[in-house]
């Protein structure tokens, strides 16, 4: 009987070990996803802003986002830099991230 509850002690800690990991792996990919969907969104309305695109700069980013599967939280244009916020996700497995495009003479 021993022999039995140690084994399925042993399989709950590594079922437990797994679901952490699994959580864990999740959390990475997301942010990495928002925070590449947030330069990629960053840089479309940076570029509209610049007219090199036509269109509303938070409008574009809004776009490349929502094809990215994430939403704009914040979306702010300042002449020829745009900063923008994006969300990946929902309920718990949320990730955020936030980037800035601009010209080079533009650094903060």
């Amino acid at each position: 009987m021993a022999g039995v509850a140690l084994g399925v002690g042993v399989l709950a800690a590594t079922a437990v070990l797994a679901l952490g990991g699994s959580a864990v792996g999740t959390a990475v990919i997301r942010g990495a996803h928002a925070s590449g969907v947030a330069d990629a969104a960053a840089l479309a309305a940076a570029d509209t802003a610049s007219g090199a695109v036509t269109g509303v700069p938070c409008e574009r980013a809004a776009a490349l986002a929502g094809a990215s599967g994430a939403i704009v939280v914040t979306c702010d244009v300042d002449g020829l830099v745009a900063t923008v916020r994006v969300r990946v996700g929902a309920g718990l497995l949320t990730a955020e991230a936030r980037a800035r495009a601009g010209p080079a003479s533009a650094s903060p």
